[in-house]
């Protein structure tokens, strides 16, 4: 894993470190990049690339690079006053804090756009890069994060179903966490109808990742979190603990993944798919009431 994020990370500072346009920006990008994470997204991709039995290339770890990056920028924007107003990610002062909220702004910006240019000089395929390339686009925009981004910030301050709450985290959340399991299946060049399935999982592990997220707003402190805790309640917004309560979220976050390893279950005989390393890193993502 440490050897993954490591490469994750080179390939990262590699696109940044051809010619700067803007020194100042690029410091202001690398500074959220640099501040940690679990790099759960990439490296989703990459152990599930092995998982089909690919060896891992530079071009693997590109299209892992700007799914991160993508990842990135959400985070940069999502604490800015306009949006969730934090001061703390991943346990240091937010872009717009560490520099003034244009730069982190523009940060973001570079962010969401720069991995289509990792994408499109990877060395694959061009039908595969033009497939990932739509998957990560759709994946982003106003067909899901910030689509789903809008639908939060609309819903703030509202009593919201589940209905309500499950489609903006299909959106805002369970997007990207999608793509890097039908990104492994482009890759793989497997069937549509294996494509599905992996459709079907990244949604049910995106869906986890919130209810997890959700419940850790509650439960985790500070050092765990490494931002402001109870934010959802003290802004009054609609969560899974909320209206579920906390015994009944556990039980989606453990229902969601169990779907999920059963899929993984079913493509290990369809598909000769290694599901062990996946199954180990959905481990980590359940809790113990």
């Amino acid at each position: 894993m440490k050897n993954k994020i490591e490469h994750i990370n080179q390939a990262i500072k590699h696109y940044y470190a051809q010619n700067k346009v803007s020194k100042d920006l690029v410091e202001a990008i690398l500074y959220s990049v640099d501040a940690g994470g679990k790099r759960i997204r990439p490296l989703l991709l990459l152990e599930m690339l092995q998982g089909f039995g690919l060896m891992l290339t530079e071009a693997h770890y590109q299209v892992a690079a700007g799914l991160e990056m993508i990842h990135t920028g959400s985070l940069i924007h999502d604490d800015l006053p306009a949006m969730d107003d934090d001061d703390y990610r991943r346990g240091q002062l937010t872009n717009h804090k560490k520099f003034d909220e244009a730069t982190a702004i523009l940060a973001g910006d570079s962010l969401f756009l720069d991995p289509f240019t990792l994408l499109a000089n990877a060395d694959l395929a061009a039908d595969i890069k033009v497939r990932l390339i739509a998957e990560l686009s759709a994946a982003s925009g106003s067909y899901g994060m910030v689509a789903g981004q809008m639908l939060d910030i609309k819903g703030e301050k509202s009593l919201l179903s589940l209905t309500d709450i499950a489609k903006i985290h299909a959106n805002k959340t369970g997007r990207l966490l999608t793509f890097p399991f039908v990104a492994a299946g482009i890759i793989a060049e497997l069937s549509d109808l294996s494509l599905a399935k992996l459709r079907q999982a990244g949604a049910l592990v995106g869906l986890a990742f919130q209810v997890r997220d959700d419940i850790l707003d509650v439960t985790a402190s500070f050092a765990e979190l490494g931002k402001t805790p109870q934010k959802d309640q003290k802004t009054f917004k609609s969560t899974y603990p909320s209206l579920l309560g906390l015994n009944e979220s556990y039980a989606v976050l453990e229902d969601s993944l169990d779907q999920a390893q059963s899929i993984f279950q079913k493509l290990s005989t369809e598909e000769e798919f290694d599901k062990t390393k996946i199954d180990k890193m959905l481990e980590r993502l359940r809790l113990h009431a």
